[in-house]
C-alpha cells in the first residue's frame, strides 16, 4: 500500500524529533528536565526503549492543545476500566473480586486534592491491572510505542491510530513531573505500583505499605509548580463539568462544605439562653409566665461547622443514549436549558436519532426557540453551539466542520463510538467519520424544519378528503384526539400553535434558511420546501411552493415571481404583473434582499422554471398562438423606426421592444436575461467593494418595452413621423423613459437633468416663462393682530397677580385659624 504525502510529512517530523536527541552531543545537558525522584526501594527498574522526553515533546507540541486535556484523559481510561468490570460481572462475579466485600464495591471515580503536599489523586475502582498489565499498558511508548507507530504508517496506518499507544495516558506529564499508579486486579493477590517520571525510566513494585484498594487503579499525580491551578477544587470541578459530564459512572470530588446544624447546649448556656429572653420580654412590657412543659426536652442552639465529605460532580444524564421513543417533551426542555444554559427558552423542535454504518453515533439536536441577536451579523464567524463527545467524553464544541454555517444556529450534542478520543481536536477534524456525520447531522436538521413546515401547511389546509378530523388532528399534534366536547376547542388550539410556531421560525431563521439554499446544493431541494412568501393570489397571507404549483394553470410552464425591497404592496402595482394577473397567473413577491440571490441560484422546482418577470424573456402560453404572433409581429415592424430614433436620443437602453406584458402603464425598463435586474442593481451599488465596470456592463443590457396601446405611445409616434428632430419632443420621450425607469425600480444617474424636465413641465402648467430666480422683493411690514382672552365656561382665567393674591389670602387665614 503506498504511502500518502500527509503520512510521509508526519513520518519525517517523528523521525526529526527522534534524531535530534540522538545527534545532541553527549555532555550537552537537556533543556527543561525536571528533577528525577527516587523510586521505592527493591522497585524492579526499567528503561524505555524509546526516547521518551522527545517523543513526549511531540505529544504536547502535536496533539494537545492545552493542559486540561490530561484529566480527560485520565476520566477516560477510568471510566473505560469501570465498563470492562461491569461487563465481565455480569456473566462472572468472582472476575471483580473474590470475596463479597470486593465484588460489592460501587462502580465510580473518587479524586482528592492534596495542596499541601501537591498531589491530585484519581482512583476508580474498575477491573485493574496486574504486573504484565502495567507493562504492557503503561510502558507501550516504551516497549513498543513508537516503532509501532512508525510501523504502521509505513504501512499507509491512520495518523488517529496514535490513539492506541499509550498517548492519552502519558498526557498526564503535562501537569506532573512524577507519577504513581497503584492498582488491583481481581485476579491477582498482590497490589502493584507503578512509577515515573518520564525521565528515561519507570519502576514496578508490589505495594506492602499503601492502603488497600481491593480492585481498580488509583493514579497520584504530583502536580508541577507551574500547574498549581489543577490542585484547585474549583479547576477540577470545571474540567469534569466541560469534558466529563456525561460519563456514565458518578465522579466524586473530596471537598470542604460550611453547613448548619442544630447542637444539644449545657446547662449553663441554657440559663444564659432563658435569662437574656426574659430580659428582653420585660423590657417590653410583657409579662413572663412561666409556661407549663410536660416533658423536659433538650435545649439546641444553630452553629456553623466545616465538613468534608464527596460531591457528586457528574449528576447530568446523557440523555441521547436513551430510545427517543422512551424521552418525554419535558425531559428534552429540561436538558436543553442545561445545554444551552438559559434556563427561561424551550425550543421550537428538537431531532433525536442515533445512525449506525461506517460511523456509530448518537445525537440530539435543537432548535432554538429565538436567534442570537447578532447571528447576521456574525455569521461567518459565528460558531456552532454543537458538543462532540466520544464515549460520553467531551471532544470540542468548537468543529467548524461538523455544521455548514447556516446551521450554526443549533444547539445539541453528537456522541461517536467510532471516532479516536485519544488525538487532539486539530487532527480529529480531518477524520473522514465527521464528514459523514456531518451529512446526517444536515439531514435530520432539515428534517427537523420539515415537520415543523407539514405541521404549518396541515394546520392551514385542515384535514384532506379522505382523512377524518380526528386523523387529521392525531397526525397534527401527535397525540390521540380527544373526546367529542374538548374536540372544537383542540383544534384550534393545534392550529394556532402549528402556524404560529412555524411563523416565529421563519422570522428568525428565514435568512439562515435562504443562505443553505444558496451554499448546500446537495439539500437544496429539501430546503425550497421551507419557504415562505406572499403571491399576487394569497391576499396578504403565506403559501408554499407546492402550492403554488397545484393552483397553477392547466397551460402554465413556468412559476412567475418578482423581487423587491420595498414590500408587496409595491410589488402588486408593478407594471411587470398587470397583464399576469388579469389574465390569472399567480405571481410570487420576494421582498427579501436575499431573494435576488436565492433565485440566482435556485432555476426550477418540480420541473416548472423559475421566470423573472422583470427580464426580457417572459413568454406567456398565450403569445404562442398563431394569431398573437402574427399581431406582435406587425407590431414590432411599426414601432421598429420608433424603437431606433429613441434608442438614438436614450444612451442607456440596448433595445426598444414591443412588450406584451403591459395593461395600463405606457413603458416599462426590464433587464437582459443575463442582466442584472432593478433590486441587484441596487444591492451593487451599496457595496463598498463592488465593480464600477461590471456596473456599467449590467447598465448597457436595459431594455425599454412600449404599451403599443397606450396613448401617450401613439403620440409620441405620431409626433416622429411628423418631426422626428423635434427637441420638445427629445425631451419628452426621454423623461417617459426616466418616469417608467423609476417606476421599473431602477435608480436615476442624472438626477438633476431629469428634476429640470419636471420644473420645465410644471413651469408650463403654471404659465411660468422663466424659471430663473430674479431680485428679491421689498416686503411690506404686517402687523400682528392681538388676540382675545378667551375665557372659559367655568369663568376667566387668573392672571399670575391674582393667582399670588390668592395665595397670600389662603396662608393668612390659615394663620388665623391656627391662632
Amino acid at each position: 500500500m503506498g504511502v500518502s504525502r500527509r503520512t510521509t510529512l508526519w513520518l519525517v517530523a517523528v523521525l526529526f524529533c527522534l534524531t535530534t536527541t540522538c545527534i545532541r552531543g553527549e555532555d550537552e545537558a537537556p533543556v527543561n528536565e525536571e528533577p528525577v525522584r527516587e523510586f521505592r526501594k527493591g522497585a524492579e527498574t526499567r528503561e524505555f526503549q524509546a526516547e521518551v522526553s522527545r517523543l513526549m515533546d511531540i505529544i504536547v507540541h502535536s496533539l494537545y492543545s492545552n493542559k486540561d486535556i490530561f484529566l480527560r484523559e485520565l476520566v477516560s481510561n477510568s471510566a473505560d476500566a469501570l465498563d470492562k468490570a461491569r461487563f465481565v460481572s455480569l456473566t462472572n462475579i468472582s472476575a471483580i473480586g473474590s470475596d463479597a466485600e470486593t465484588q460489592q464495591l460501587p462502580f465510580e471515580i473518587k479524586m482528592k486534592v492534596d495542596k499541601e503536599n501537591r498531589v491530585l489523586t484519581i482512583r476508580d475502582t474498575g477491573i485493574g491491572m496486574t504486573k504484565e498489565d502495567l507493562v504492557q499498558n503503561l510502558g507501550t511508548i516504551a516497549k513498543s510505542g513508537t516503532a509501532a507507530f512508525l510501523e504502521q504508517m509505513q504501512k499507509g496506518g491512520d495518523l488517529n491510530l496514535i490513539g492506541q499507544f499509550g498517548v492519552g495516558f502519558y498526557s498526564v506529564y503535562l501537569v506532573a513531573d512524577y507519577v504513581e499508579v497503584v492498582t488491583k486486579h481481581a485476579s491477582d493477590d498482590t497490589q502493584w505500583v507503578w512509577e515515573s517520571s518520564a525521565s528515561g525510566k519507570y519502576a514496578i513494585s508490589a505495594d506492602t505499605e499503601g492502603e488497600k484498594l481491593g480492585r481498580g487503579t488509583e493514579i497520584r499525580i504530583h502536580v508541577k509548580e507551574d500547574a498549581s491551578e489543577y490542585l484547585e477544587e474549583s479547576k477540577i470541578k470545571e474540567l469534569v463539568k466541560t469534558y466529563s459530564e456525561f460519563i456514565n459512572f458518578p465522579i466524586s470530588l473530596w471537598t470542604e462544605k460550611t453547613i448548619e446544624k442544630e447542637v444539644e447546649v449545657d446547662d449553663i448556656d441554657a440559663d444564659m439562653e432563658d435569662k437574656k429572653k426574659d430580659e428582653t420580654a420585660s423590657s417590653d412590657g410583657v409579662d413572663v409566665e412561666e409556661e407549663e412543659v410536660e416533658e423536659d426536652k433538650p435545649k439546641t442552639k444553630t452553629v456553623t461547622e466545616t465538613v468534608q465529605d464527596w460531591e457528586v460532580l457528574n449528576d447530568a444524564k446523557a440523555l441521547w443514549l436513551r430510545p427517543p421513543s422512551n424521552v418525554t417533551d419535558e425531559e428534552h426542555d429540561g436538558f436543553y436549558k442545561v445545554l444551552s444554559k438559559n434556563p427561561y427558552d424551550s425550543p421550537l423542535a428538537h431531532s433525536h436519532f442515533s445512525a449506525e454504518g461506517d460511523v456509530d453515533f448518537k445525537s440530539v439536536l435543537y432548535l432554538p426557540s429565538s436567534l442570537a441577536s447578532d447571528f447576521y451579523e456574525n455569521f461567518q464567524s459565528k460558531k456552532a453551539s454543537l458538543k462532540l463527545y466520544v464515549r460520553r467524553v467531551f471532544i470540542s464544541d468548537s468543529f467548524e466542520d461538523l455544521l455548514p454555517k447556516w446551521l450554526s444556529f443549533l444547539v445539541g450534542i453528537v456522541d461517536s463510538d467510532s471516532l479516536p478520543l485519544n488525538v487532539s481536536r486539530e487532527m480529529l477534524q480531518k477524520s473522514e467519520g465527521l464528514k459523514v456525520i456531518r451529512k446526517k447531522i444536515v439531514r435530520k436538521a432539515i428534517e427537523m424544519m420539515k415537520k415543523l413546515s407539514d405541521a404549518d401547511v396541515r394546520a392551514r389546509k385542515g384535514p384532506e378528503e379522505d382523512e377524518s378530523e380526528d386523523e387529521w388532528l392525531s397526525k397534527l399534534t401527535g397525540k390521540p384526539a380527544p373526546e367529542e366536547g374538548e374536540k372544537e376547542s383542540a383544534i384550534e388550539k393545534a392550529k394556532e400553535e402549528a402556524t404560529s410556531k412555524y411563523d416565529k421560525f421563519w422570522k428568525s431563521y428565514g435568512k439562515a434558511v435562504k443562505m443553505g439554499l444558496i451554499e448546500d446544493q446537495s439539500n437544496r431541494r429539501r430546503l425550497l420546501s421551507l419557504l415562505r412568501f406572499e403571491t399576487s393570489a394569497t391576499d396578504g397571507n403565506v403559501t408554499t411552493l407546492d402550492e403554488y404549483v397545484s393552483r397553477m394553470k392547466e397551460n402554465q410552464t413556468g412559476i412567475y415571481y418578482l423581487v423587491g425591497t420595498s414590500g408587496t404592496d409595491e410589488l402588486k402595482r408593478s407594471p411587470f404583473v398587470e397583464m399576469l394577473v388579469s389574465k390569472g397567473y399567480e405571481v410570487i413577491f420576494f421582498t427579501d434582499p436575499l431573494d435576488e440571490y436565492v433565485t440566482s441560484h435556485v432555476t426550477e422546482y418540480e420541473g416548472k422554471t423559475l421566470i423573472n418577470v422583470s427580464k426580457d424573456d417572459l413568454k406567456l402560453p398565450e403569445n404562442d398562438q398563431k394569431e398573437e404572433k402574427e399581431k406582435n409581429k406587425r407590431a414590432s415592424a411599426y414601432f421598429k423606426g420608433l424603437g431606433s430614433w429613441w434608442k438614438k436620443n436614450v444612451k442607456d437602453i440596448s433595445s426598444v421592444r414591443v412588450s406584451r406584458r403591459l395593461s395600463s402603464a405606457p413603458c416599462v425598463v426590464v433587464s437582459g436575461k443575463y442582466g442584472w435586474s432593478a433590486t441587484m442593481e441596487r444591492i451593487a451599488r451599496v457595496q463598498a467593494l463592488g465593480d464600477s465596470d461590471k456596473a456599467n456592463i449590467m447598465k448597457s443590457q436595459r431594455i425599454l418595452e412600449v404599451n403599443p396601446r397606450h396613448p401617450l405611445i401613439k403620440e409620441i409616434r405620431k409626433q416622429w413621423e411628423e418631426n422626428p428632430e423635434d427637441e420638445n419632443l427629445i425631451a419628452n420621450a426621454k423623461l417617459l423613459y426616466e418616469s417608467c425607469l423609476m417606476e421599473s425600480g431602477y435608480i436615476l444617474d442624472d438626477v438633476k437633468s431629469h428634476n429640470a424636465r419636471i420644473l420645465s413641465l410644471l413651469g408650463e402648467d403654471m404659465k411660468v416663462s422663466d424659471l430663473s430666480p430674479g431680485e428679491e422683493i421689498d416686503y411690506p411690514e404686517i402687523k400682528e393682530e392681538k388676540k382675545e382672552e378667551k375665557k372659559e365656561s367655568a369663568g376667566e382665567d387668573k392672571s399670575a397677580e391674582e393667582i399670588e393674591d390668592l395665595i397670600k389670602q389662603a396662608e393668612e387665614q390659615a394663620g388665623h385659624d391656627e391662632l
